[in-house]
């Protein structure tokens, strides 16, 4: 018959429920010992690629960059030749097509070279402007295993220190905190990297084809507008 010590230990989960608690105490005891200049760095870039993370999500996605009922406004008041109202649009609008299309009604009257060349440019800035939107991702990603790194270094230096304080005698005791520091600097600099740069790489590629496509329909209505204005 279980005696009432072994019945309470086997109710509340037995030994590996005591091992996890103790674990948890572990993290949470390392991570307060741990907790230096460097740590602070990583938790900050930790923040900021969370908010830059969550801003792509949100903005970079086809309804925001080349919406297509943007386009086939814009399409309508060029084949209908409504040019005061599509100016009206075009100055309202922050969506890709809307700007290169304001770009190219501000030198109209300049002929068509002149439209043409403002087209381009305002593409261009187009582009530039979305593929900024991620560009601190990638910085993030790669400044914060360097700066893990730093932590761990300084983690080792505590480390060798303390073996130098004992001279040579030191234990595990006195190794530890130097050692914690150095792998916890190195595991939350990994765990900024990591998603970091992996939302960088899906994003550029998504930026890379939505700008391509903007800039097709920004060609065809650019012609359009050409055609129905006589300037070609």
């Amino acid at each position: 018959m279980p005696t009432p010590g072994a019945l309470s230990t086997l109710l509340h989960g037995g030994p590996a429920l005591a091992t996890d608690a103790a674990a948890r105490a572990n993290v949470t005891s390392l991570f307060w010992q741990s907790f230096d200049v460097f740590t602070i760095l990583l938790i900050a870039g930790s923040i900021a690629g969370l908010a830059l993370i969550v801003r792509a999500i949100l903005d970079i996605r086809k309804g925001r960059i080349v919406p297509d009922s943007s386009v086939k406004r814009i399409r309508e008041l060029i084949d209908s030749q409504r040019m005061q109202d599509l100016t009206k649009l075009t100055k309202t609008e922050r969506t890709f097509p809307a700007v290169v299309m304001r770009a190219a009604l501000e030198h109209l009257p300049k002929g068509e070279a002149s439209v043409r060349e403002a087209a381009e440019l305002a593409a261009s800035e187009q582009c530039a402007k979305w593929f900024r939107r991620i560009e601190p991702l990638n910085v993030i990603g790669n400044l914060g295993p360097l700066v893990g790194l730093a932590g761990t270094v300084w983690g080792m230096i505590i480390a060798f220190t303390s073996l130098g304080v004992a001279g040579g005698q030191a234990g595990p005791a006195d190794l530890s905190l130097g050692i914690s520091k150095a792998l916890f600097h190195t595991l939350l600099g990994l765990l900024l990297a990591i998603p970091c740069l992996l939302v960088f790489g899906l994003y550029r590629s998504v930026v890379d084809r939505l700008c391509n496509h903007a800039m097709v329909e920004c060609a065809e209505l650019i012609e359009r507008l050409l055609t129905r204005t006589g300037e070609r």
